[in-house]
Protein backbone atom coordinates (compact mmCIF):
# COMPACT_ATOMS: atom_id res chain seq x y z
CA UNK A 1 0.00 0.00 0.00
CA UNK A 2 1.17 3.19 -0.74
CA UNK A 3 1.56 6.51 1.39
CA UNK A 4 -1.20 7.81 -0.57
CA UNK A 5 -3.48 4.93 -0.69
CA UNK A 6 -3.54 5.45 3.69
CA UNK A 7 -3.81 9.58 3.67
CA UNK A 8 -4.62 11.93 0.92
CA UNK A 9 -6.69 9.33 -1.07
CA UNK A 10 -8.25 7.22 1.77
CA UNK A 11 -11.52 6.03 0.95
CA UNK A 12 -12.80 8.11 4.06
CA UNK A 13 -13.89 11.64 2.34
CA UNK A 14 -13.25 13.00 6.16
CA UNK A 15 -9.88 11.61 6.53
CA UNK A 16 -8.95 13.13 3.47
CA UNK A 17 -9.76 16.19 4.29
CA UNK A 18 -8.36 16.09 7.73
CA UNK A 19 -4.97 15.31 5.44
CA UNK A 20 -5.20 18.45 3.33
CA UNK A 21 -5.89 20.51 6.33
CA UNK A 22 -3.28 19.15 8.29
CA UNK A 23 -0.57 20.14 5.08
CA UNK A 24 -2.64 23.93 5.38
CA UNK A 25 -2.24 24.51 8.79
CA UNK A 26 1.55 23.28 9.12
CA UNK A 27 2.14 25.33 6.23
CA UNK A 28 0.82 28.61 7.42
CA UNK A 29 2.81 27.74 10.79
CA UNK A 30 5.81 27.68 8.84
CA UNK A 31 4.99 31.00 6.99
CA UNK A 32 4.90 32.78 10.17
CA UNK A 33 8.90 33.35 9.98
CA UNK A 34 10.80 35.29 7.72
CA UNK A 35 11.13 33.30 3.44
CA UNK A 36 13.61 30.61 4.04
CA UNK A 37 15.82 29.22 1.58
CA UNK A 38 16.33 25.76 2.35
CA UNK A 39 13.57 23.81 3.67
CA UNK A 40 13.51 20.34 4.57
CA UNK A 41 10.82 18.03 4.84
CA UNK A 42 12.35 15.31 7.68
CA UNK A 43 10.25 11.82 7.02
CA UNK A 44 8.44 13.13 4.09
CA UNK A 45 6.19 10.48 2.98
CA UNK A 46 5.34 10.91 -0.97
CA UNK A 47 6.29 14.58 -0.39
CA UNK A 48 3.36 16.18 -0.82
CA UNK A 49 4.18 19.25 1.72
CA UNK A 50 7.41 19.99 -0.43
CA UNK A 51 4.77 19.98 -3.20
CA UNK A 52 2.67 22.59 -1.56
CA UNK A 53 5.53 24.24 -0.55
CA UNK A 54 6.77 24.85 -3.90
CA UNK A 55 4.23 26.09 -5.05
CA UNK A 56 4.13 29.10 -1.96
CA UNK A 57 7.68 29.49 -1.97
CA UNK A 58 9.11 28.65 -5.45
CA UNK A 59 12.03 29.83 -4.42
CA UNK A 60 12.87 27.69 -1.88
CA UNK A 61 15.81 24.90 -1.85
CA UNK A 62 13.79 21.80 -0.47
CA UNK A 63 15.32 18.50 1.08
CA UNK A 64 13.19 15.76 1.12
CA UNK A 65 14.28 13.29 3.42
CA UNK A 66 12.28 9.71 3.55
CA UNK A 67 14.37 6.44 4.82
CA UNK A 68 11.82 4.26 3.72
CA UNK A 69 12.62 2.97 -0.07
CA UNK A 70 8.69 2.20 -0.95
CA UNK A 71 7.53 6.19 0.43
CA UNK A 72 11.38 7.43 -1.35
CA UNK A 73 10.52 6.73 -4.46
CA UNK A 74 6.47 7.71 -4.55
CA UNK A 75 8.10 11.22 -3.31
CA UNK A 76 10.52 11.03 -5.91
CA UNK A 77 7.58 10.37 -8.58
CA UNK A 78 5.53 12.74 -6.76
CA UNK A 79 7.91 15.91 -7.05
CA UNK A 80 9.51 15.09 -10.20
CA UNK A 81 8.10 18.37 -11.61
CA UNK A 82 9.46 20.64 -8.46
CA UNK A 83 13.02 22.27 -9.16
CA UNK A 84 15.38 22.69 -6.47
CA UNK A 85 15.06 19.84 -4.54
CA UNK A 86 17.29 17.33 -3.20
CA UNK A 87 16.47 13.56 -1.88
CA UNK A 88 18.48 11.66 0.76
CA UNK A 89 17.37 7.81 2.73
CA UNK A 90 20.06 8.72 4.73
CA UNK A 91 20.11 12.08 7.28
CA UNK A 92 23.38 11.99 7.33
CA UNK A 93 24.19 12.94 3.75
CA UNK A 94 22.34 16.35 4.47
CA UNK A 95 25.30 19.43 5.57
CA UNK A 96 24.54 19.88 9.24
CA UNK A 97 23.40 23.75 9.90
CA UNK A 98 21.97 24.17 6.22
CA UNK A 99 18.25 24.45 6.99
CA UNK A 100 16.45 27.66 7.47
CA UNK A 101 12.80 25.88 8.20
CA UNK A 102 11.96 22.00 9.21
CA UNK A 103 9.05 20.02 8.62
CA UNK A 104 8.68 17.24 10.53
CA UNK A 105 4.85 15.92 10.33
CA UNK A 106 3.06 12.36 11.59
CA UNK A 107 6.72 10.75 12.63
CA UNK A 108 7.31 11.28 16.20
CA UNK A 109 3.98 9.22 17.50
CA UNK A 110 6.00 6.54 15.45
CA UNK A 111 9.41 6.24 17.48
CA UNK A 112 10.39 4.39 20.55
CA UNK A 113 11.94 6.98 23.22
CA UNK A 114 15.46 6.22 22.20
CA UNK A 115 14.65 7.25 18.37
CA UNK A 116 12.72 10.23 19.40
CA UNK A 117 16.07 11.60 21.02
CA UNK A 118 18.40 11.15 17.94
CA UNK A 119 15.85 12.12 15.54
CA UNK A 120 15.34 15.50 18.02
CA UNK A 121 19.58 15.99 18.16
CA UNK A 122 19.85 14.90 14.37
CA UNK A 123 17.04 18.02 13.50
CA UNK A 124 19.25 20.33 16.06
CA UNK A 125 21.91 19.66 14.23
CA UNK A 126 20.76 20.48 10.74
CA UNK A 127 19.29 23.58 11.58
CA UNK A 128 21.31 26.92 11.25
CA UNK A 129 21.24 28.86 14.91
CA UNK A 130 17.93 30.51 15.12
CA UNK A 131 16.31 28.11 12.49
CA UNK A 132 12.92 27.30 12.63
CA UNK A 133 10.97 24.13 12.72
CA UNK A 134 7.22 22.75 13.07
CA UNK A 135 6.22 19.66 13.76
CA UNK A 136 3.07 18.04 14.15
CA UNK A 137 1.47 14.97 16.25
CA UNK A 138 -1.78 13.04 16.64
CA UNK A 139 -3.50 14.00 19.75
CA UNK A 140 -3.96 10.42 21.18
CA UNK A 141 -5.78 11.68 24.38
CA UNK A 142 -8.64 12.51 25.36
CA UNK A 143 -11.73 13.39 23.12
CA UNK A 144 -9.75 12.79 19.91
CA UNK A 145 -8.58 9.47 21.47
CA UNK A 146 -12.41 8.27 21.70
CA UNK A 147 -13.81 9.39 18.45
CA UNK A 148 -10.39 8.36 16.49
CA UNK A 149 -10.80 4.75 18.54
CA UNK A 150 -14.51 4.24 17.41
CA UNK A 151 -13.40 5.38 13.83
CA UNK A 152 -10.47 2.62 13.71
CA UNK A 153 -13.18 -0.11 15.62
CA UNK A 154 -15.45 0.08 12.93
CA UNK A 155 -12.22 -0.91 10.05
CA UNK A 156 -10.47 -3.44 12.69
CA UNK A 157 -12.04 -4.29 15.69
CA UNK A 158 -9.75 -5.68 18.38
CA UNK A 159 -6.84 -4.32 16.91
CA UNK A 160 -4.11 -2.49 19.39
CA UNK A 161 -5.24 0.97 18.33
CA UNK A 162 -9.61 -0.38 18.11
CA UNK A 163 -9.29 -2.62 21.49
CA UNK A 164 -12.25 -1.42 23.81
CA UNK A 165 -9.51 -0.82 26.50
CA UNK A 166 -7.05 0.73 25.23
CA UNK A 167 -9.27 3.40 23.46
CA UNK A 168 -11.08 3.99 27.04
CA UNK A 169 -7.86 4.70 28.36
CA UNK A 170 -6.42 6.87 26.38
CA UNK A 171 -10.05 8.78 26.79
CA UNK A 172 -9.40 9.27 30.67
CA UNK A 173 -6.00 10.44 30.14
CA UNK A 174 -3.62 7.18 30.94
CA UNK A 175 -2.78 5.63 27.21
CA UNK A 176 -1.43 2.53 27.31
CA UNK A 177 2.15 1.70 27.99
CA UNK A 178 3.02 -1.49 26.38
CA UNK A 179 2.98 0.00 22.76
CA UNK A 180 3.85 -2.87 20.56
CA UNK A 181 7.28 -2.57 18.88
CA UNK A 182 9.27 -3.08 15.59
CA UNK A 183 11.18 -1.88 12.87
CA UNK A 184 10.09 0.12 9.42
CA UNK A 185 13.73 -0.66 8.44
CA UNK A 186 16.79 -3.02 9.97
CA UNK A 187 17.91 -1.24 13.02
CA UNK A 188 15.16 1.73 13.08
CA UNK A 189 12.95 1.13 15.70
CA UNK A 190 8.93 2.27 15.14
CA UNK A 191 5.57 2.16 17.19
CA UNK A 192 2.98 1.39 13.79
CA UNK A 193 -0.24 2.50 16.04
CA UNK A 194 -0.24 6.07 16.82
CA UNK A 195 -2.16 4.57 20.07
CA UNK A 196 -0.08 5.03 23.53
CA UNK A 197 1.66 8.19 22.25
CA UNK A 198 1.32 10.94 24.74
CA UNK A 199 1.74 14.73 22.79
CA UNK A 200 1.87 16.25 26.48
CA UNK A 201 4.75 13.89 27.40
CA UNK A 202 5.98 14.78 23.95
CA UNK A 203 6.05 18.69 24.99
CA UNK A 204 8.61 17.94 27.80
CA UNK A 205 11.06 15.87 25.49
CA UNK A 206 10.88 18.95 23.16
CA UNK A 207 11.78 22.04 25.52
CA UNK A 208 15.17 19.92 26.13
CA UNK A 209 16.00 20.68 22.62
CA UNK A 210 14.46 23.62 21.50
CA UNK A 211 12.21 27.25 22.09
CA UNK A 212 8.68 27.26 22.03
CA UNK A 213 7.34 30.01 19.53
CA UNK A 214 3.66 28.45 19.34
CA UNK A 215 1.31 25.41 19.63
CA UNK A 216 -1.52 25.18 17.07
CA UNK A 217 -3.89 22.92 16.70
CA UNK A 218 -5.59 21.14 13.02
CA UNK A 219 -7.89 21.58 11.60
CA UNK A 220 -9.00 24.87 13.33
CA UNK A 221 -6.94 25.97 15.94
CA UNK A 222 -10.34 26.77 18.49
CA UNK A 223 -11.10 24.75 20.45
CA UNK A 224 -7.14 23.16 21.02
CA UNK A 225 -6.21 19.95 21.87
CA UNK A 226 -9.34 19.38 23.29
CA UNK A 227 -11.25 18.20 20.58
CA UNK A 228 -8.76 18.58 17.56
CA UNK A 229 -6.63 15.55 16.17
CA UNK A 230 -3.56 17.14 15.39
CA UNK A 231 -1.22 19.38 17.30
CA UNK A 232 1.68 21.49 16.18
CA UNK A 233 4.29 22.87 17.58
CA UNK A 234 5.95 25.69 16.46
CA UNK A 235 9.82 26.01 17.72
CA UNK A 236 13.00 27.73 17.26
CA UNK A 237 17.19 26.26 17.87
CA UNK A 238 18.59 28.57 20.30
CA UNK A 239 21.48 30.62 18.66
CA UNK A 240 23.71 29.48 21.55
CA UNK A 241 22.85 25.76 20.48
CA UNK A 242 25.59 23.07 19.50
CA UNK A 243 25.92 22.29 16.06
Amino acid sequence: MSYSDYTFQDKNPVKRWLQQRRMVSATRLGQQTRQPAVICDYGAGNGELCKQLSEQIPDAKFICYEPSPVFFEEAKENLKTVPHTEFYQNIDQVPRGSVDLLFCLEVFEHLPEKETHDALQTISGLLKPGGELVIGVPVEVGIPALYKGIFRMTRRFGAYDANPKNVFLSFIGSPPQDRPHGEIEPGFGYHFPHTGFDYREFSKTLAGYFDLKKVSTSPFHAPGTLFMPEVYFSLEKPNNAAA
